[in-house]
């Protein structure tokens, strides 16, 4: 029943050629595993392959949408389980203004800059740092000036790491070596707690800890102004499905909320999804402003694991981050990160599952 994901697993040795940035790097795939967790990974794009947990019943599923091979990989548009930036979100008109020096950057998202541009974090080959099959792998990517248009070099880390019993960690950190430069990393993992073959996910119940969003244009850049979700389809301050009211935004959920009471640098809860038919529940918090609240409704017919097709409304993707276009948005919490400071995001996931 496991068939693909666990092939993932024993191919912790199996490695592939590529290029990146003029050096020949080493693809390969690795496994944290404890008790009924099991996440596999890959070091292309710092990237979540499946996350493995029990339903209600014990019975293991994977939980997560990705794809059989590293091809589907190098040529995904979706971000299945990427790590991105080195500017998540969108950026406005592609460019941004820092010490008086405007900076163009790649427009892959009409005529705006997506995720860190046409070779994001998620589209490049990180290095292993350190791995330990029972608690964590560490990946680590050197950003050079000027890539993607971003100033100044970064070295970045991230570390998956187990914790307790059904629960992970992601610790994001980013050190700009030379430069000022904007850093807002995010997780893109696309969730389905019935399972990554279970069809659509309207039953799912969300609960999101944020009364107020980002107000967004038509192309989905913020406008500066926070609106309250009191009385909208975007209200989820109180657990419901995401089917009972998507027909009354504009084909699907794409919205950042800001994290009530949110304290910088603090972890605080963020958001709950529970899935009635497996009992599977996942809790999540991060020390972030905000998250990401996407209900992939631009999935149409792509091939993902086991041969399934994902349609529309295949997943849930919960990027906690900074507030998207902060860089355009001097009323927002700033994301620059200059040189000798340390840009540090968190994330903590929780499975359970009952009744």
């Amino acid at each position: 029943m496991l068939k693909v994901y666990l092939t993932f697993s024993f191919l912790l040795t199996a490695l592939l050629n590529a290029q990146a940035h003029g050096k020949e790097k080493e693809i390969g795939f690795y496994q944290l595993k404890r008790g009924n967790l099991k996440l596999n990974l890959t070091n292309y794009g710092a990237t979540i392959i499946s996350v493995i947990v029990p339903d209600k019943h014990g019975n293991l599923d994977d939980i997560a949408l990705g794809y059989d091979d590293i091809e589907q990989y190098k040529n995904d548009t979706c971000y299945f389980g990427a790590l991105v930036g080195r500017v998540a979100n969108r950026i406005g008109h592609a460019e941004f203004t820092l010490d008086n020096h405007t900076y163009k950057l790649p427009a892959n998202d009409h005529g705006n800059t997506l995720h860190g541009g046409f070779t994001g974090f998620g589209d490049v080959i990180w290095t292993v740092k350190a791995h330990k099959e029972d608690s964590y792998i560490t990946f680590t990517y050197d950003s050079q000036d000027n890539e993607e248009g971003f100033p100044g070099r970064v070295e970045v880390e991230v570390t998956y790491m187990l914790i307790g019993r059904n629960k992970y960690v992601v610790k994001m950190i980013a050190k700009p070596i030379d430069k000022a430069t904007p850093v807002n990393l995010a997780q893109h993992t696309y969730w389905n707690l019935g399972g990554q073959k279970s069809g659509d996910i309207l039953s799912h119940e969300v609960q999101i800890f944020g009364s107020k969003i980002t107000a967004v244009d038509n192309n989905l850049i913020p406008t500066g102004k926070l609106e309250s979700v009191k009385g909208t389809p975007y209200d989820f301050l109180e657990p419901r499905t995401v089917g009972s009211r998507v027909n009354e935004v504009p084909g699907l959920y794409d919205i950042n909320y800001v994290i009530d009471g949110k304290r910088s640098g603090h972890l605080q809860k963020v958001v709950t999804v529970r899935e009635n038919v497996s009992g599977r529940k996942l809790e999540l918090w991060s020390n972030q402003v905000g998250v990401q609240f996407y209900t992939s409704g631009m999935l149409k017919a792509t091939k993902g694991k086991n041969g399934v097709i994902y349609d529309k409304y295949g997943g849930i993707a919960l990027e906690t981050q900074g507030l998207p276009d902060s860089v355009n948005h001097p009323n927002f919490p700033s994301q620059i990160v200059h040189s000798g400071q340390t840009y540090k995001h968190y994330m903590v996931y929780r499975f359970t599952a009952c009744c």
